[in-house]
């Protein structure tokens, strides 16, 4: 970005810029906070339903430019029931962030235990029936997020206090 923005790569050029940032990692933080509590809530209230797989692919993501590695995704979609109501699922873990993978073979073993047209087990939290999930587990991506969004603020921060 140029100076236009006031942040160049070391880092930003005013104060203004600092406090931009700052705002922008605590709100990632927020958001990887409050994923990881709602998923941890999820897996703690779930209640165990029977689901068919309909769908398994594994998609790759050629990247940005400034992030060109591929990352591969796992897809998967579920049909269950829940109160006499039918519904789609596509989550393997119950965060809303979703964890993707820098190998292909990583994405297939994330997914190796489910096969199209077969029986399954997923997870309902009674609040979310719509919302179910196949891997009664968390998920680190919540995680990193937070870990991404401390170490932008602290980043910022330290750009903040210099230019005081």
């Amino acid at each position: 970005m140029g100076n236009e923005s006031g942040v160049n790569i070391n880092g930003p050029d005013t104060l203004k810029g600092a406090l931009l940032l700052m705002l922008i990692g605590i709100a990632i933080i927020s958001y990887g906070g409050y994923d990881h509590v709602q998923q941890t809530e999820a897996v703690r209230d779930a209640v165990e339903v029977d689901a068919t797989i309909t769908e398994l692919d594994i998609e790759a993501d050629s990247g940005t430019s400034s992030n060109p590695g591929a990352n591969y995704d796992p897809v998967v979609e579920f049909e269950y029931s829940y109160n006499e109501n039918e519904y789609t699922g596509t989550k393997i873990y119950p965060a809303d962030i979703e964890q993707n993978y820098e190998t292909q073979s990583s994405a297939e073993s994330a997914i190796e235990e489910y096969e199209q047209g077969t029986q399954t087990t997923a997870y309902v939290s009674p609040d979310q029936p719509g919302d179910a999930f196949l891997k009664n587990q968390t998920s680190s991506a919540p995680i990193i997020a937070i870990v991404l969004g401390g170490l932008f603020t602290l980043f910022a921060t330290v750009s903040a206090v210099k230019k005081v």
